[in-house]
Parts: C-alpha cells; structure tokens; sequence
C-alpha cells in the first residue's frame, strides 16, 4: 500500500469512476460543475484550480486565491492523461505501480506533458460515451482526487 497514493486500489478507483457516470453533459452542465467546484473550493478557503472540458474544449476554468500560473501546466498534463486513457489520473498511477511498469513508456508521452496524479476526473455518461475532464490541482493529490470525487458526486446529486 502508497499512502502517497491514498492507499487506493485500482479496483476501488474503477468503481469511484462508476459512481460519478452522468446521465448527460454539454456546456451549461459543464458550467455548472464548474461553479459548484469553484463555490467548494472558495467556501473551504482552499488554493485550488478547476478545469472542466468537453473533449479538449476548456468550457469553464477558475485559479482560486492562492493558486499560481505553473497550475495552468498542471492542469493540461492531467487533462492530457484523462484523453489518452479515459480514467482518473490517480487510476493511472496507481495500476502503473500496482502492475509494477512505467506508464510513460509504456503509452510513449513524457512527464512534462502527462502527469499520473491525482485529481484528473473522466467525464464519462452512463453509455460509456466518455465526454470530457473534469481537473482539480493545488492540494496534494490525494486531496485533489478525493474532492473532484466529492464534487462530482454532488454535482450529479444535484442534477439527478
């Protein structure tokens, strides 16, 4: 077990991912996921940045008090590995060290453009369809994917 990784398994994290599937999503939903993100995050006073996107379409973007302009490199490398695998950047990371291989070499990108930490969010539909990211950075990555988990999972509250 990683503490660094939360102590996660990436059978628990397939099913996080289950649990967050929306039933739809376009742009006004995409705002509203956004503003409800960007409401936690300033509630909780917490240095956060939020990206939501629809594909590679950035629809809503937020750099809370107390983030700085390197979250925008951040933010696109996360979103960069939710593209390429469809799945939570912490899945990512931890099936790597759980399988025991480099995920960088084996999917051919480089850190500097693909980051496995935590708090990159498939937006995915209950078809499967996966439609967009869903990004949270600031905090450590634990932190950063358990509130995306905790965002969604409102959000869909909410929305359902």
């Amino acid at each position: 077990m990683n503490e660094t990784t939360g102590n996660f398994t990436s059978g628990e994290l397939l099913k996080q991912e289950e649990s967050v599937r929306l039933s739809e999503f376009n742009q006004e939903l995409a705002l509203d996921l956004g503003a409800l993100a960007a409401e936690v995050g300033l509630t909780r006073e917490l240095p956060i940045a939020i990206s939501v996107r629809i594909g590679g379409w950035e629809v809503f973007k937020a750099s809370l008090p107390g983030t700085i302009a390197e979250n925008d490199g951040w933010i696109q490398r996360k979103a960069n590995v939710v593209a390429l695998t469809h799945h939570t950047t912490m899945y990512e990371r931890v099936s790597a060290e759980e399988a025991g291989f480099d995920w960088h070499k084996d999917h051919g990108v480089f850190d500097e453009t693909h980051a496995i930490h935590g708090g990159g969010f498939p937006l995915t539909l209950a078809t499967g369809e996966h439609v967009g990211a869903f990004i949270i950075i600031g905090l450590p990555q634990v932190e950063d994917h358990l509130l995306a988990l905790e965002i969604l999972k409102e959000f869909i509250n909410g929305n359902s």
